[in-house]
């Protein structure tokens, strides 16, 4: 029993913390395609370079002197800005076509290997490494956990907590629901349906952006890191539900926690094909995911 007991305690449970720290941060990343999804239909695969790009931002302000605090602030509203830009250049552009699905999907899609070619120009094919902003190690509960991780529990789960109040407790939140739901409606209404998408995908670049900084220091920065969260964030917004804020939040738990217990059985490199697996079995279960749209929670 008492063998059992620090099984529980020394293995598996500080585990299954660190699982949770990095689902914080890839909830972040799956509520911006979802949140992008419900609103505009678009399946955007150049996430994961915004991401990336997040990371490098933050790297170069940092160089320059800007705190890790100030990065929190700083990065997410030049990734705003950046993500309203490239919805009003581009997104429009092929938006209305009657191919737009295959367009968009296309047009993201190209974005995300320019980007990545850009980030190897400029910062090189090599991966930097920040340094932790909050270095040192706490008890909890009897377990020793780095101070970095559970301050990304706790700031990861209230941002998450933010943007479900924002989306379903105020006014912006429900033209962007409303929107969601019915557009020809909701412009008839007043609502300024063209500017509350741009706002909207600006937002879900913005947490992208968010993530890159937050995983930055648990990481190593490099030009093809987008690859690997995006996989596991499409997995996310496909198994909670396309669109679905609740399902994005339940599906980053469970899936990241999955992965992190069954890597103290197997092989870290079978971890990335069990969440795969369980997303396949899901699609032939319940296509439409275990939530609605964003329209619908």
């Amino acid at each position: 029993m008492q063998t059992m007991l620090d099984w529980l305690q020394f293995v598996l449970a500080p585990q299954m913390l660190n699982g949770l720290s990095i689902g914080v941060a890839v909830i972040l990343m799956a509520l911006g395609l979802t949140i992008i999804f419900g609103l505009l239909d678009v399946i955007n695969m150049a996430h994961g370079e915004f991401y990336a790009m997040g990371a490098y931002v933050g790297l170069t302000l940092a160089a320059a002197g800007v705190s890790f605090w100030l990065l929190l602030i700083l990065v997410p509203i030049v990734m705003a800005a950046l993500g309203y830009v490239i919805e009003r250049t581009l997104i429009q552009r092929v938006f209305h076509h009657k191919d737009r699905h295959i367009l968009t999907l296309l047009l993201t899609f190209g974005m995300a290997i320019v980007l990545e070619d850009i980030f190897k120009m400029i910062y090189g094919p090599q991966s930097s490494k920040p340094d932790s902003p909050i270095t040192g190690v706490s008890e909890v509960m009897g377990m020793l956990l780095p101070n970095y991780r559970l301050f990304l529990i706790v700031f990861g789960a209230l941002v998450i907590a933010a943007v479900w109040v924002i989306v379903y407790k105020t006014s912006l939140g429900a033209m962007v629901r409303a929107a969601a739901f019915d557009k020809n409606m909701s412009s008839s209404l007043g609502v300024p349906v063209s500017r509350v998408y741009a706002g909207t995908f600006a937002f879900g670049v913005a947490l992208a952006g968010l993530s890159g900084v937050l995983l930055a220091p648990l990481y190593s920065v490099f030009p093809t890191m987008g690859k690997d969260f995006i996989l596991m964030a499409f997995s996310v917004v496909i198994v909670g539900g396309l669109g679905s804020i609740s399902g994005a939040v339940v599906a980053g738990l469970a899936l990241t926690q999955i992965q992190t217990v069954a890597s103290l059985y197997i092989s870290p490199a079978w971890t990335d094909p069990l969440v795969f697996g369980i997303m396949v079995v899901v699609l032939m279960l319940r296509p439409q995911g275990m939530f609605g749209r964003l329209g619908h929670g």
